[in-house]
């Protein structure tokens, strides 16, 4: 808005990111989706933003006002100015698959969108799964598609942009709990991770909003949160706290209690970190009126009944200094939330540091926390250190002004 052309490189076929598989935001509950895909629509209809899906960056160089980033532009196999959304190549494709965006808990087809509001609204091709890639045969999609937008030769393409400004906004993954055999997770059906339970629970979701058990397709009667997966940990996992598990575990337990109203609900923690502006009171909400049981408690193993299929969790009761057993239905863990892997090739294109776990470095966590030891190159959000979505959206801004100064400078010196 202030005049600046921007580019929004996304390696994926929409913008969204993680906010867009949420619920719920914490600690108004508001509807993410409602939050995210106005300003999503909005930024894909803004004259001054060239938004470039199923994009990666590949080499940058030059300095600060004179920025030359080479980006490859991946194939979607469909024609972007042709494609209407309706999605009739989906609905015909034979192909399922799971479907990452449901964290593999619902199916997409070979070609898909990537979720229902997804932007652009234009499907793509799983090159991997695609029948005709694969064994040379089907086309089904081609073949029903009305706008003719189906093209199986689209190649990648390399285009360079001249920008006088970076901002890396890479965001976040999951540690994988599957490493910690004592919890279960992949081996026990009923050990979801809490971004799966956030898809059950969404009315978009695999289940359309029903809470059911994955081994038996039955209303859960106890379920317990597990914090710190990975995270604080002394042995396995990673040192630093997440910051926002313990308010996410909270809104998704509030949001079970609404859904089941006579489901217990536990959540087994080291430490509560509530430190925002209205999180105590989110907390006392859920704990006081919600009936959420808050465990001062380091789970040390859980083990699966073979025959029901519940789950026995025996932890370290820290509270009352003795080892105590709880009996759920449905364990939720709470991982460790780790920069993406591919900061270390930003990193190294652009000259710019990783601290120790891998998170971009800035000046000044404190007086300088979007700026790089690089000139014009600035970070946001999640790659620069644990955060919640509204810090996110406040550094966001920061760095948008930031480098949106470099842009203007440039311009007015010619």
């Amino acid at each position: 808005n202030r005049g600046s052309r921007v580019y929004l490189v996304e390696k994926s076929p929409s913008i969204g990111g993680r906010m867009a598989q949420l619920d719920k935001t914490f600690p108004t509950m508001d509807c993410s989706i409602c939050i995210l895909a106005p300003k999503m629509i909005e930024c894909f209809r803004h004259p001054n933003i060239n938004l470039l899906t199923c994009s990666e960056v590949q080499e940058v160089a030059g300095s600060a006002g004179d920025f030359k980033v080479k980006i490859v532009k991946n194939p979607r196999f469909v024609d972007d100015d042709k494609c209407t959304g309706c999605g009739v190549c989906a609905e015909k494709c034979p192909v399922k698959v799971p479907s990452e965006f449901d964290m593999g808990m619902g199916t997409r087809k070979a070609i898909y969108m990537t979720f229902p509001q997804a932007v652009p609204r234009i499907t793509a091709i799983d090159e991997d799964r695609c029948l005709y890639f694969q064994k040379g045969v089907c086309k089904v999609c081609e073949k029903f598609c009305p706008a003719h937008a189906i093209n199986f030769n689209q190649k990648r393409e390399e285009t360079t942009l001249d920008v006088a400004s970076i901002i890396l906004a890479t965001g976040l993954k999951l540690y994988d709990p599957a490493s910690i055999s004592e919890y279960g997770y992949k081996r026990y059906k009923n050990v979801l991770l809490s971004l799966e339970l956030e898809r059950l629970i969404n009315a978009s979701g695999p289940t359309r909003g029903e809470l059911l058990t994955p081994s038996s397709s039955k209303h859960p009667r106890r379920i317990a949160f597990i914090q710190c997966v990975g995270s604080r940990a002394l042995q396995k996992g990673l040192p630093y706290c997440s910051s926002v598990c313990c308010m996410y575990a909270t809104k998704e337990a509030i949001l079970i209690r609404e859904h089941e109203p006579t489901c217990e609900v536990y959540i087994l923690y080291t430490d509560l970190r509530v430190f925002g502006k209205r999180f105590q009171e989110f907390v006392n909400t859920a704990r006081d009126e919600r009936n959420v049981k808050y465990v001062n408690g380091r789970v040390a193993l859980i083990v699966e009944d073979p025959t029901t299929k519940d789950l026995l969790i025996r932890y370290e009761n820290i509270a009352e200094g003795k080892l105590s057993e709880l009996r759920a239905d449905l364990v939720v863990l709470c991982p460790a939330l780790m920069p993406r892997e591919d900061n270390k090739h930003l990193a190294e294109i652009l000259n710019i540091g990783l601290n120790e776990y891998g998170f971009f470095e800035t000046k000044d966590s404190l007086l300088m926390p979007v700026e790089t030891n690089v000139e014009g190159v600035f970070v946001c959000g999640y790659c620069q250190g644990p955060k919640d979505i509204a810090e996110s959206v406040t550094q966001a801004s920061a760095a948008a002004a930031r480098a949106a100064e470099i842009a203007v400078s440039t311009i007015a010196g010619g």
